[in-house]
Protein backbone atom coordinates (compact mmCIF):
# COMPACT_ATOMS: atom_id res chain seq x y z
CA UNK A 1 0.00 0.00 0.00
CA UNK A 2 1.18 3.51 -0.76
CA UNK A 3 2.48 5.53 2.16
CA UNK A 4 3.10 9.23 2.68
CA UNK A 5 6.85 8.55 2.68
CA UNK A 6 6.62 6.86 -0.73
CA UNK A 7 4.62 9.74 -2.16
CA UNK A 8 7.09 12.31 -0.83
CA UNK A 9 9.94 10.43 -2.50
CA UNK A 10 7.99 10.14 -5.76
CA UNK A 11 7.46 13.91 -5.79
CA UNK A 12 11.18 14.40 -5.11
CA UNK A 13 12.03 12.17 -8.08
CA UNK A 14 9.57 13.96 -10.37
CA UNK A 15 10.93 17.37 -9.39
CA UNK A 16 14.46 16.10 -10.02
CA UNK A 17 13.40 15.01 -13.52
CA UNK A 18 11.87 18.45 -14.11
CA UNK A 19 15.17 20.01 -13.03
CA UNK A 20 16.93 18.03 -15.76
CA UNK A 21 14.36 19.18 -18.33
CA UNK A 22 14.72 22.81 -17.27
CA UNK A 23 18.53 22.52 -17.24
CA UNK A 24 18.43 21.68 -20.93
CA UNK A 25 16.87 25.10 -21.57
CA UNK A 26 19.15 27.26 -19.44
CA UNK A 27 21.00 28.62 -22.49
CA UNK A 28 17.87 29.07 -24.61
CA UNK A 29 17.28 32.63 -23.49
CA UNK A 30 13.77 31.77 -22.27
CA UNK A 31 12.80 33.87 -19.27
CA UNK A 32 11.89 32.25 -15.94
CA UNK A 33 14.02 29.12 -16.36
CA UNK A 34 16.37 29.97 -13.49
CA UNK A 35 13.51 30.64 -11.07
CA UNK A 36 11.71 27.43 -12.04
CA UNK A 37 14.95 25.50 -11.56
CA UNK A 38 15.34 26.97 -8.07
CA UNK A 39 11.72 26.09 -7.28
CA UNK A 40 12.19 22.44 -8.21
CA UNK A 41 15.52 22.30 -6.37
CA UNK A 42 13.71 23.51 -3.24
CA UNK A 43 11.04 20.83 -3.75
CA UNK A 44 13.74 18.18 -4.08
CA UNK A 45 15.24 19.41 -0.82
CA UNK A 46 11.93 19.59 1.03
CA UNK A 47 10.55 16.14 0.24
CA UNK A 48 13.18 14.03 2.07
CA UNK A 49 12.75 16.25 5.12
CA UNK A 50 9.01 15.63 5.18
CA UNK A 51 9.56 11.93 4.55
CA UNK A 52 11.95 11.72 7.51
CA UNK A 53 9.55 13.36 9.96
CA UNK A 54 9.76 11.59 13.30
CA UNK A 55 13.30 10.43 12.58
CA UNK A 56 14.99 13.84 12.43
CA UNK A 57 14.57 16.97 14.58
CA UNK A 58 11.38 18.95 14.03
CA UNK A 59 13.45 22.01 13.17
CA UNK A 60 14.48 20.19 9.99
CA UNK A 61 11.32 18.26 9.14
CA UNK A 62 8.89 21.06 9.97
CA UNK A 63 10.58 24.49 9.86
CA UNK A 64 13.17 23.83 7.16
CA UNK A 65 10.88 21.56 5.14
CA UNK A 66 8.04 24.09 5.11
CA UNK A 67 10.41 26.98 4.42
CA UNK A 68 11.65 25.16 1.32
CA UNK A 69 8.10 24.31 0.26
CA UNK A 70 6.98 27.92 0.70
CA UNK A 71 10.02 29.00 -1.33
CA UNK A 72 9.03 26.51 -4.02
CA UNK A 73 5.66 28.12 -4.70
CA UNK A 74 7.12 31.63 -4.41
CA UNK A 75 9.83 30.89 -6.99
CA UNK A 76 7.34 29.20 -9.33
CA UNK A 77 5.26 32.39 -9.19
CA UNK A 78 8.34 34.56 -9.73
CA UNK A 79 9.30 32.39 -12.72
CA UNK A 80 5.93 32.95 -14.36
CA UNK A 81 6.10 36.69 -13.73
CA UNK A 82 9.60 36.82 -15.24
CA UNK A 83 8.56 34.73 -18.22
CA UNK A 84 5.58 36.97 -18.94
CA UNK A 85 7.72 40.10 -18.71
CA UNK A 86 5.93 41.38 -15.63
CA UNK A 87 7.45 43.02 -12.57
CA UNK A 88 7.93 40.87 -9.46
CA UNK A 89 6.31 42.20 -6.23
CA UNK A 90 9.26 41.15 -4.08
CA UNK A 91 8.17 43.01 -0.93
CA UNK A 92 4.66 41.61 -1.01
CA UNK A 93 6.00 38.10 -1.65
CA UNK A 94 8.56 38.39 1.14
CA UNK A 95 5.89 39.57 3.58
CA UNK A 96 3.49 36.83 2.46
CA UNK A 97 6.16 34.13 2.89
CA UNK A 98 7.31 35.54 6.25
CA UNK A 99 3.77 35.61 7.68
CA UNK A 100 3.14 32.05 6.46
CA UNK A 101 6.41 30.82 7.96
CA UNK A 102 5.79 32.61 11.25
CA UNK A 103 2.37 30.94 11.43
CA UNK A 104 3.92 27.51 10.76
CA UNK A 105 6.44 28.09 13.57
CA UNK A 106 3.67 29.18 15.94
CA UNK A 107 1.65 26.08 15.06
CA UNK A 108 4.66 23.94 15.91
CA UNK A 109 5.93 25.41 19.15
CA UNK A 110 2.77 27.04 20.48
CA UNK A 111 -0.11 24.75 19.49
CA UNK A 112 1.75 21.96 17.63
CA UNK A 113 -1.04 21.08 15.20
CA UNK A 114 -0.09 19.33 11.98
CA UNK A 115 -3.60 19.75 10.43
CA UNK A 116 -3.52 23.51 11.08
CA UNK A 117 -0.05 23.75 9.54
CA UNK A 118 -1.41 21.94 6.50
CA UNK A 119 -4.29 24.45 6.32
CA UNK A 120 -1.93 27.43 6.43
CA UNK A 121 0.56 26.08 3.89
CA UNK A 122 -2.23 24.87 1.58
CA UNK A 123 -3.82 28.32 1.55
CA UNK A 124 -0.43 29.92 0.83
CA UNK A 125 0.31 27.56 -2.06
CA UNK A 126 -3.25 27.78 -3.38
CA UNK A 127 -3.20 31.58 -3.32
CA UNK A 128 0.05 31.71 -5.29
CA UNK A 129 -1.30 29.19 -7.80
CA UNK A 130 -4.33 31.41 -8.38
CA UNK A 131 -2.00 34.40 -8.75
CA UNK A 132 -0.03 32.43 -11.37
CA UNK A 133 -3.30 31.60 -13.13
CA UNK A 134 -4.31 35.27 -13.19
CA UNK A 135 -0.92 36.36 -14.55
CA UNK A 136 -0.99 33.83 -17.39
CA UNK A 137 -4.63 34.64 -18.15
CA UNK A 138 -3.84 38.35 -18.52
CA UNK A 139 -1.04 37.53 -20.98
CA UNK A 140 -3.13 35.12 -23.05
CA UNK A 141 -4.17 37.70 -25.71
CA UNK A 142 -0.49 38.40 -26.51
CA UNK A 143 0.50 34.73 -26.78
CA UNK A 144 1.76 33.59 -30.18
CA UNK A 145 0.92 29.97 -29.28
CA UNK A 146 -2.07 29.68 -27.01
CA UNK A 147 -2.19 25.97 -26.12
CA UNK A 148 0.71 26.16 -23.60
CA UNK A 149 -1.02 29.13 -21.97
CA UNK A 150 -4.37 27.35 -21.77
CA UNK A 151 -2.67 24.26 -20.33
CA UNK A 152 -0.91 26.37 -17.69
CA UNK A 153 -4.11 28.26 -16.84
CA UNK A 154 -5.90 24.94 -16.35
CA UNK A 155 -2.99 23.48 -14.36
CA UNK A 156 -2.59 26.46 -12.02
CA UNK A 157 -6.34 26.77 -11.49
CA UNK A 158 -6.71 23.03 -10.90
CA UNK A 159 -3.78 22.82 -8.49
CA UNK A 160 -4.92 25.96 -6.66
CA UNK A 161 -8.45 24.61 -6.31
CA UNK A 162 -7.10 21.29 -5.04
CA UNK A 163 -4.96 23.06 -2.45
CA UNK A 164 -7.91 25.14 -1.25
CA UNK A 165 -9.98 21.95 -0.93
CA UNK A 166 -7.11 20.37 0.98
CA UNK A 167 -7.00 23.31 3.38
CA UNK A 168 -10.77 23.20 3.81
CA UNK A 169 -10.73 19.45 4.50
CA UNK A 170 -8.03 19.75 7.14
CA UNK A 171 -9.82 22.71 8.71
CA UNK A 172 -12.98 20.59 8.82
CA UNK A 173 -11.00 17.82 10.48
CA UNK A 174 -9.77 20.22 13.17
CA UNK A 175 -13.33 21.43 13.70
CA UNK A 176 -14.62 17.88 13.97
CA UNK A 177 -16.83 18.21 10.91
CA UNK A 178 -15.48 15.05 9.24
CA UNK A 179 -16.05 12.43 11.90
CA UNK A 180 -16.72 9.54 9.53
CA UNK A 181 -13.83 10.10 7.12
CA UNK A 182 -10.85 7.77 7.17
CA UNK A 183 -8.06 10.21 8.04
CA UNK A 184 -5.33 8.03 6.53
CA UNK A 185 -7.22 7.74 3.25
CA UNK A 186 -7.78 11.51 3.21
CA UNK A 187 -4.08 12.12 3.79
CA UNK A 188 -3.04 9.77 1.01
CA UNK A 189 -5.53 11.27 -1.46
CA UNK A 190 -4.21 14.77 -0.86
CA UNK A 191 -0.60 13.62 -0.83
CA UNK A 192 -1.17 11.84 -4.16
CA UNK A 193 -2.62 15.04 -5.62
CA UNK A 194 0.17 17.06 -4.05
CA UNK A 195 2.96 15.10 -5.73
CA UNK A 196 1.57 16.20 -9.09
CA UNK A 197 1.36 19.90 -8.23
CA UNK A 198 4.94 21.11 -8.73
CA UNK A 199 5.68 18.80 -11.71
CA UNK A 200 2.38 19.84 -13.33
CA UNK A 201 3.12 23.54 -12.86
CA UNK A 202 6.65 22.95 -14.16
CA UNK A 203 5.28 21.13 -17.20
CA UNK A 204 3.18 24.18 -17.99
CA UNK A 205 6.24 26.37 -17.50
CA UNK A 206 8.32 24.20 -19.85
CA UNK A 207 5.59 24.28 -22.49
CA UNK A 208 5.43 28.07 -22.30
CA UNK A 209 9.23 28.32 -22.47
CA UNK A 210 9.28 26.03 -25.52
CA UNK A 211 6.59 28.16 -27.16
CA UNK A 212 8.73 31.25 -26.57
CA UNK A 213 11.82 29.53 -28.01
CA UNK A 214 9.88 28.38 -31.09
CA UNK A 215 8.34 31.84 -31.55
CA UNK A 216 11.79 33.46 -31.41
CA UNK A 217 13.24 30.93 -33.83
CA UNK A 218 10.32 31.40 -36.21
CA UNK A 219 10.65 35.17 -36.03
CA UNK A 220 14.39 34.95 -36.67
CA UNK A 221 13.79 32.75 -39.70
CA UNK A 222 11.04 34.98 -41.06
CA UNK A 223 12.61 38.38 -40.40
CA UNK A 224 15.78 40.13 -41.40
CA UNK A 225 17.96 40.47 -38.31
CA UNK A 226 19.04 44.04 -39.15
CA UNK A 227 15.88 45.81 -40.28
CA UNK A 228 13.15 43.58 -38.86
CA UNK A 229 11.53 43.34 -42.31
CA UNK A 230 10.30 39.93 -43.50
CA UNK A 231 13.12 37.81 -44.86
CA UNK A 232 13.37 36.64 -48.46
CA UNK A 233 11.91 33.25 -47.52
CA UNK A 234 9.00 34.79 -45.60
CA UNK A 235 8.29 37.32 -48.34
CA UNK A 236 8.09 34.61 -51.01
CA UNK A 237 5.81 32.52 -48.79
CA UNK A 238 3.39 35.45 -48.39
CA UNK A 239 3.71 36.30 -52.09
CA UNK A 240 2.73 32.76 -53.10
CA UNK A 241 -0.35 32.89 -50.88
CA UNK A 242 -1.37 36.30 -52.22
CA UNK A 243 -0.78 35.12 -55.77
CA UNK A 244 -3.08 32.14 -55.25
CA UNK A 245 -5.70 34.41 -53.66
CA UNK A 246 -5.47 36.84 -56.58
CA UNK A 247 -6.06 34.01 -59.06
CA UNK A 248 -9.10 32.72 -57.17
CA UNK A 249 -10.66 36.16 -56.78
CA UNK A 250 -9.53 37.48 -60.17
CA UNK A 251 -8.04 40.42 -58.27
CA UNK A 252 -4.97 42.44 -59.23
CA UNK A 253 -1.65 41.95 -57.47
CA UNK A 254 1.33 44.25 -57.89
CA UNK A 255 4.89 44.21 -56.65
CA UNK A 256 7.49 46.93 -56.22
CA UNK A 257 11.17 46.09 -56.37
CA UNK A 258 13.58 48.79 -55.24
CA UNK A 259 17.09 49.32 -54.01
CA UNK A 260 19.26 52.18 -52.80
CA UNK A 261 21.08 54.09 -55.52
CA UNK A 262 24.88 53.98 -55.22
CA UNK A 263 24.67 52.08 -51.94
CA UNK A 264 28.26 50.85 -52.29
CA UNK A 265 29.37 54.47 -52.32
CA UNK A 266 27.56 55.02 -49.00
CA UNK A 267 29.36 52.06 -47.43
CA UNK A 268 32.72 53.09 -48.84
CA UNK A 269 32.36 56.72 -47.77
CA UNK A 270 30.60 56.46 -44.44
CA UNK A 271 31.26 52.87 -43.37
CA UNK A 272 29.10 49.76 -43.15
CA UNK A 273 27.56 50.79 -39.82
CA UNK A 274 26.21 53.95 -41.47
CA UNK A 275 24.96 51.85 -44.39
CA UNK A 276 23.13 49.60 -41.93
CA UNK A 277 21.44 52.63 -40.37
CA UNK A 278 20.30 53.72 -43.82
CA UNK A 279 18.70 50.30 -44.44
CA UNK A 280 16.91 50.41 -41.09
CA UNK A 281 15.60 53.91 -41.84
CA UNK A 282 14.43 52.82 -45.29
CA UNK A 283 12.33 49.99 -43.84
CA UNK A 284 10.81 52.31 -41.23
CA UNK A 285 9.87 54.89 -43.86
CA UNK A 286 8.56 52.26 -46.26
CA UNK A 287 6.23 50.80 -43.64
CA UNK A 288 4.91 54.30 -42.91
CA UNK A 289 3.86 54.68 -46.58
CA UNK A 290 2.21 51.26 -46.97
CA UNK A 291 -1.17 49.91 -45.91
CA UNK A 292 -1.45 47.32 -43.14
CA UNK A 293 -2.06 44.52 -45.63
CA UNK A 294 0.97 45.41 -47.79
CA UNK A 295 4.24 43.61 -47.13
CA UNK A 296 7.79 44.90 -47.40
CA UNK A 297 10.59 42.32 -47.42
CA UNK A 298 14.36 42.55 -47.63
CA UNK A 299 15.49 40.26 -50.44
CA UNK A 300 19.17 40.78 -49.77
CA UNK A 301 21.75 43.54 -49.49
CA UNK A 302 20.10 46.86 -50.29
CA UNK A 303 17.31 45.28 -52.36
CA UNK A 304 13.73 45.33 -51.07
CA UNK A 305 10.37 44.17 -52.39
CA UNK A 306 6.87 45.40 -51.62
CA UNK A 307 3.80 43.25 -52.18
CA UNK A 308 0.60 45.18 -52.95
CA UNK A 309 -2.50 42.93 -52.85
CA UNK A 310 -5.63 44.09 -54.70
CA UNK A 311 -3.62 46.83 -56.42
CA UNK A 312 -3.72 47.65 -60.12
CA UNK A 313 -0.78 48.97 -62.12
CA UNK A 314 -1.95 52.58 -61.98
CA UNK A 315 -2.41 52.47 -58.23
CA UNK A 316 0.89 50.64 -57.79
CA UNK A 317 2.66 53.39 -59.72
CA UNK A 318 1.11 56.00 -57.45
CA UNK A 319 2.26 54.07 -54.37
CA UNK A 320 5.73 53.67 -55.88
CA UNK A 321 5.99 57.38 -56.52
CA UNK A 322 4.94 58.20 -52.97
CA UNK A 323 7.50 55.70 -51.72
CA UNK A 324 10.26 57.12 -53.92
CA UNK A 325 9.52 60.62 -52.63
CA UNK A 326 9.41 59.44 -49.01
CA UNK A 327 12.77 57.70 -49.39
CA UNK A 328 14.54 60.56 -51.15
CA UNK A 329 16.76 62.07 -48.48
CA UNK A 330 19.31 64.83 -48.51
CA UNK A 331 22.02 64.96 -45.83
CA UNK A 332 20.06 67.80 -44.19
CA UNK A 333 16.81 65.78 -44.21
CA UNK A 334 18.39 62.60 -42.85
CA UNK A 335 18.72 63.64 -39.22
CA UNK A 336 19.22 60.05 -38.04
CA UNK A 337 22.05 59.21 -40.43
CA UNK A 338 23.27 62.48 -41.94
CA UNK A 339 23.49 60.63 -45.25
CA UNK A 340 21.58 61.53 -48.41
CA UNK A 341 20.26 58.78 -50.65
CA UNK A 342 17.64 57.93 -53.26
CA UNK A 343 16.00 54.75 -54.54
CA UNK A 344 14.98 53.37 -57.90
CA UNK A 345 11.79 51.35 -58.16
CA UNK A 346 10.50 48.77 -60.61
CA UNK A 347 6.77 48.01 -60.73
CA UNK A 348 5.03 44.93 -62.14
CA UNK A 349 1.45 43.64 -61.98
CA UNK A 350 0.54 39.95 -62.08
CA UNK A 351 -0.51 38.69 -65.52
CA UNK A 352 -2.94 35.77 -66.01
CA UNK A 353 -1.17 32.45 -65.39
CA UNK A 354 2.03 34.18 -64.25
CA UNK A 355 4.13 32.92 -61.36
CA UNK A 356 5.60 34.99 -58.55
CA UNK A 357 9.08 34.26 -59.88
CA UNK A 358 8.12 35.66 -63.29
CA UNK A 359 6.40 38.67 -61.72
CA UNK A 360 9.50 39.53 -59.69
CA UNK A 361 11.69 38.96 -62.72
CA UNK A 362 9.71 41.59 -64.65
CA UNK A 363 9.85 43.96 -61.70
CA UNK A 364 13.59 43.42 -61.55
CA UNK A 365 13.90 44.22 -65.26
CA UNK A 366 11.90 47.42 -64.67
CA UNK A 367 14.21 48.29 -61.77
CA UNK A 368 17.25 47.77 -64.01
CA UNK A 369 15.66 50.05 -66.60
CA UNK A 370 15.09 52.71 -63.93
CA UNK A 371 18.78 52.45 -62.99
CA UNK A 372 19.85 52.71 -66.61
CA UNK A 373 17.60 55.73 -67.15
CA UNK A 374 19.37 57.73 -64.45
CA UNK A 375 18.16 56.35 -61.06
CA UNK A 376 15.83 57.97 -58.52
CA UNK A 377 12.78 57.12 -60.60
CA UNK A 378 9.92 54.65 -61.01
CA UNK A 379 9.39 52.40 -64.03
CA UNK A 380 6.76 49.76 -64.64
CA UNK A 381 7.01 46.53 -66.62
CA UNK A 382 4.37 45.16 -68.92
CA UNK A 383 4.24 41.57 -70.09
CA UNK A 384 7.72 41.44 -71.59
CA UNK A 385 8.03 45.19 -72.23
CA UNK A 386 8.60 48.37 -70.27
CA UNK A 387 5.67 50.64 -69.69
CA UNK A 388 5.18 53.84 -67.76
CA UNK A 389 8.15 55.79 -66.47
CA UNK A 390 7.77 58.29 -63.67
CA UNK A 391 10.69 60.57 -63.17
CA UNK A 392 11.77 62.48 -60.11
CA UNK A 393 9.82 65.69 -59.72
Amino acid sequence: MLSAVTLFLVMMAMSAVMMLVLSSQTHSGARGIREWLIANAMAVGAMPLFAARGHIPGLLSIELGNALLIGTSVMMYVGFRRHLGRSVPWRALALFAAVTMATVVALHYWIDSTPLRVVVVSLQHGGLCMAMCASVWKSLPMAARRYPYWFTIGATFGVGTGLFLRGAAYAARVGGWLPHVDVLTLDLVFFACGILSIPTLTLGAVMMANAEIIARATYAADHDHLTGAPSRRAFFAVAERECEHARRKAAPLSVLLFDVDHFKRINDTHGHAAGDRVLVEIVERTIAVLRNRDRCGRLGGEEFAVLLPATSTDTALQVAERLRAALQRTPQDAAATGIGYTVSIGVATLEPGETIASLLSRADAALYAAKSAGRNRVMSAGAGRYGTERRRA
